[in-house]
């Protein structure tokens, strides 16, 4: 009954899910992974990752001032701090890498 009224439904909790995480700054690596673990099917977190209306790169770029504010990262060892948070947060590292490293 309760799928029958879309209350108990793998399509919504995934979008549900992929909305709360990437609300609280989350990235796509990390918040695919959390979602496999959680025993959602790997079609269906691709169908949702890719129905997602989300601009990762301004997410991460969020997350990141929100962390360390709008100030640039000077030397490398700053910049790899940042790049690890990112990373953490489930960023795709070609990404972080083009962000913090290419000048």
């Amino acid at each position: 009954d309760l799928q029958q009224r879309n209350l108990l439904s793998d399509e919504r909790f995934a979008e549900q899910y992929l909305q709360m995480r990437s609300r609280k700054g989350f990235g796509p690596v990390r918040i695919e992974q959390e979602m496999h673990e959680k025993g959602v099917g790997d079609s269906l977190i691709a169908i949702t990752m890719d129905d997602a209306d989300i601009n990762w790169y301004e997410l991460m770029l969020e997350t990141l001032q929100k962390k360390y504010g709008s100030g640039s990262a000077s030397d490398y060892k700053e910049r790899a701090r940042r790049a690890r948070f990112l990373e953490y947060r489930g960023f795709a590292a070609a990404m972080i890498g083009k962000t913090l490293f290419d000048d």
